[in-house]
Protein backbone atom coordinates (compact mmCIF):
# COMPACT_ATOMS: atom_id res chain seq x y z
CA UNK A 1 0.00 0.00 0.00
CA UNK A 2 2.58 2.23 1.14
CA UNK A 3 4.24 1.37 -2.78
CA UNK A 4 1.07 2.85 -4.43
CA UNK A 5 1.17 5.91 -2.49
CA UNK A 6 4.87 6.60 -3.20
CA UNK A 7 3.72 6.29 -6.77
CA UNK A 8 0.50 8.55 -6.35
CA UNK A 9 2.80 11.20 -4.46
CA UNK A 10 5.71 11.22 -7.28
CA UNK A 11 3.06 11.81 -10.13
CA UNK A 12 1.62 14.46 -8.44
CA UNK A 13 5.22 16.02 -8.19
CA UNK A 14 6.23 15.51 -11.50
CA UNK A 15 6.26 18.27 -13.29
CA UNK A 16 7.40 17.20 -17.07
CA UNK A 17 3.45 16.72 -17.88
CA UNK A 18 0.72 19.04 -19.02
CA UNK A 19 -0.15 20.95 -16.07
CA UNK A 20 -3.52 22.16 -15.33
CA UNK A 21 -3.28 25.64 -17.06
CA UNK A 22 -2.12 24.06 -20.52
CA UNK A 23 -5.36 22.13 -19.97
CA UNK A 24 -7.44 24.43 -19.88
CA UNK A 25 -6.32 26.58 -22.36
CA UNK A 26 -6.84 23.93 -24.64
CA UNK A 27 -10.12 23.75 -22.73
CA UNK A 28 -10.89 27.35 -24.20
CA UNK A 29 -9.86 27.00 -27.23
CA UNK A 30 -12.00 24.15 -28.61
CA UNK A 31 -14.80 26.07 -26.89
CA UNK A 32 -14.22 29.47 -28.66
CA UNK A 33 -13.85 27.25 -32.23
CA UNK A 34 -17.01 25.38 -31.47
CA UNK A 35 -18.76 28.72 -30.80
CA UNK A 36 -17.42 30.34 -34.27
CA UNK A 37 -17.77 27.97 -36.22
CA UNK A 38 -20.93 26.47 -34.69
CA UNK A 39 -22.84 27.01 -38.06
CA UNK A 40 -20.48 25.06 -40.43
CA UNK A 41 -20.13 22.08 -37.76
CA UNK A 42 -24.11 22.53 -37.34
CA UNK A 43 -24.30 21.91 -41.42
CA UNK A 44 -21.67 19.27 -41.59
CA UNK A 45 -23.03 17.03 -39.34
CA UNK A 46 -26.99 17.39 -40.24
CA UNK A 47 -25.49 16.18 -44.66
CA UNK A 48 -23.37 13.14 -42.65
CA UNK A 49 -26.43 11.86 -41.04
CA UNK A 50 -28.94 13.08 -43.67
CA UNK A 51 -26.31 10.79 -46.32
CA UNK A 52 -26.18 8.05 -43.67
CA UNK A 53 -29.76 7.81 -44.36
CA UNK A 54 -30.41 8.15 -47.93
CA UNK A 55 -27.71 5.38 -47.97
CA UNK A 56 -29.52 3.13 -45.54
CA UNK A 57 -32.89 3.67 -47.38
CA UNK A 58 -31.52 1.96 -50.65
CA UNK A 59 -30.35 -1.05 -48.43
CA UNK A 60 -33.45 -1.55 -47.18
Amino acid sequence: MTRIIGHVKRFIHEESGMGVVEILLIIVVLIAMVLIFQEQITGLVNNIWDSIGNSAKKIY
